[in-house]
């Protein structure tokens, strides 16, 4: 059963992949304004802040990548559980503040594979 935690950190780590994408390379596309809901003027002026909030959607992506490479490890384990807390903290912050849809675009995903991690 550990293969559905391992799954689900899989689908958190490739979610936050796309959201780097999305806030450095694609921030001011049609695309990315309509998911941020930002128009085309403040998309571009604010182009260097996504770019840093997409670096740290990066870390979080690489550092759930880092504990599925040490899946049989406690160190692993550890990161996994880490990492998915930190995914959970950023999006209660972002859903408070931000989007409330944040919360289930990327809270509920992380809370379900910390589920899997901690109790499968």
């Amino acid at each position: 059963m550990a293969w559905i935690g391992m799954v689900l950190v899989a689908v958190v780590a490739v979610e936050h992949i796309y959201i780097l994408i999305l806030e450095m390379g694609m921030w001011t596309s049609p695309r990315a304004r309509k998911i941020f809901g930002t128009t085309e003027k403040f998309a571009e002026e604010s182009k260097a802040l996504a770019a840093n909030q997409g670096l740290y959607n990066g870390f979080l992506a690489a550092g759930l990548i880092w504990g599925l490479v040490h899946p049989a490890s406690a160190f692993g384990h550890q990161l996994q559980i880490f990492f998915l807390a930190c995914v959970l903290t950023a999006a209660a912050y972002g859903g408070a503040t931000a989007k409330r849809s944040i919360l289930v675009t990327q809270g509920l995903p992380a809370l379900l594979a910390l589920a899997a991690v901690l109790f499968l």
